[in-house]
């Protein structure tokens, strides 16, 4: 039967005088070897469910199931059938396929959440970014696998994994161990560390001073999660990965997003403060963050002084206080936080007057912002000057609208104002100020946050 729509009805019709299964749970059913022609499964959950050597399952009414698809059809009622086949997107969401030959087999981007592996062999097999939560993959071969970005969790299972070796990239590269083979239960131990680990990527090096204050930060702000940079990994050409070890029940990604957000005013105020000093331009700023991010010198940090971030709650102690203790960082050089906050100042000031007076009312806002940094009693001198280093790029983007640089740059320094103002409490000078002005920013500059 040529049309695949005509073909549906008639199974359709068929399907009416068979076994029904419409909606029903089929979890753990084993049919080896029988006969499902005609048989309903449309809507049913059909998680672990064995259709190995099965008769006519072409003919059953498979719904939007997992038997939808012919290629998914035959591997499960032939399982050893799979080598090299491209499976990319398929959905395998809870298929049976113990014992399985999936050698070489291309599974990128397939969702194999809540399927059995167990004894497949999966040598060789790319398994770029499935997702493999519920995944049982005990005792299943995965020697020269590609790992890339697969999605699991404490969920999936990787008990007795054999394996020698696997590839973390495409085209067979990072592969993990670096020389070598895996001894055994490396590889359950390896990817087991992914549960409990929260990765930060730097690509331009790493601030020391900044990471340690933002550490401290994002531990107070999560006080009843313990956080422990467990390694630091040198990618080359200036990218960093640090590992923050964290519970597996913690919540990574908010702990994720309050360190990107919070690295990236500190190194705000970094940057004010080695402007300042060597009244340096942004090239200098990230040559600066390269020599700082020197390996060596971190692993003498880590070494000499390591970081130790808890809480303590003192029984008895009307202090309840967060106690961090970190190794000693040496501030070199004063912040003149008033030269940079003129210098700022004359900036605003330099705004050319337009005939609407817009430009004029710009001026006022962003003096009356200034006024709120440089009066904020909840901000140090580093965090001032880096507020105030945004203030002037605003002003900067105000005068050339046709420079998307500037522009991209101003959308940003509203950003990172944004985000030190909601660290404040609404009742703070700050808080008011960026409330009110930066909206009018946006709408001056015609920027899209």
């Amino acid at each position: 039967m040529r049309d695949p729509w005509l073909r549906k009805i008639v199974i359709a019709f068929a399907a009416m005088g068979g076994t029904s299964f419409y909606k029903a749970t089929v979890t753990d059913a084993d049919f080896t070897g029988a006969t499902l022609k005609n048989v309903n499964f449309n809507r049913a959950i059909l998680t672990r469910t064995c259709f190995k050597d099965t008769v006519k399952l072409n003919l059953a009414r498979p719904g939007n199931t997992l038997l939808e698809k012919p290629i998914v059809r035959d591997l499960l009622i032939n399982p050893s059938s799979g080598e090299e086949k491209d499976l990319s997107k398929a959905n395998l969401r809870g298929a049976y396929l113990k014992e399985a030959n999936l050698q070489r087999a291309n599974l990128k981007n397939a969702d194999i959440s809540g399927a059995t592996f167990e004894y497949a062999n999966l040598s060789s097999a790319n398994l770029t970014e499935v997702n493999a939560v519920y995944t049982n993959f005990k005792s299943a071969y995965l020697t020269g696998a590609c790992l890339e970005n697969w999605n699991i969790d404490t969920t999936t299972k990787l008990d007795n994994v054999d394996c020698q070796y696997v590839y973390l990239l495409n085209n067979e590269k990072e592969r993990q161990p670096s020389s070598g083979d895996f001894k055994t239960g490396e590889f359950t131990k390896l990817f087991e560390e992914v549960f409990d680990t929260v990765n930060l990527i730097f690509e331009n090096g790493i601030d020391w001073k900044a990471f340690i204050e933002t550490m401290k930060t994002v531990q107070v702000e999560n006080e009843d999660t313990p956080l422990e940079v467990s390694s630091i990994e040198n990618k080359g050409d200036g990218v960093f990965v640090v590992k923050v070890k964290v519970p597996p029940d913690a919540d990574k990604e908010k702990i994720h997003q309050e360190f990107e957000e919070n690295y990236q005013l500190k190194l705000q105020a970094v940057e004010a403060k080695y402007k300042a000093l060597l009244d340096a331009k942004e090239n200098e700023i990230s040559s600066y963050h390269r020599e700082n991010a020197n390996m060596m010198e971190i692993t003498k940090i880590l070494a000499i002084r390591p970081i130790n971030i808890e809480i303590k709650a003192m029984n008895n102690s009307p202090d309840n206080s967060t106690n961090i203790t970190t190794g000693d960082i040496n501030n070199t050089g004063n912040l003149n936080t008033g030269k940079i906050i003129k210098d700022v100042n004359n900036t605003i000031d330099n705004i050319s007057e337009s005939d609407n007076n817009e430009n004029e009312q710009l001026k006022t806002s962003l003096k009356e912002l200034m006024q709120a940094i440089e009066t904020e009693n909840e901000l140090d001198d580093e965090e001032k000057a880096g507020a105030a280093n945004n203030v002037k790029t605003i002003a900067k983007a105000s005068q050339k609208p046709e420079d998307e640089g500037l522009q991209k740059k101003a959308t940003r320094a509203v950003k990172l104002l944004e985000t030190l103002a909601k660290g404040l409490k609404p009742a703070n000078k700050l808080y008011t100020a960026c409330q009110s002005i930066l909206p009018q920013i946006v709408t001056f500059l015609g920027i899209t946050l």
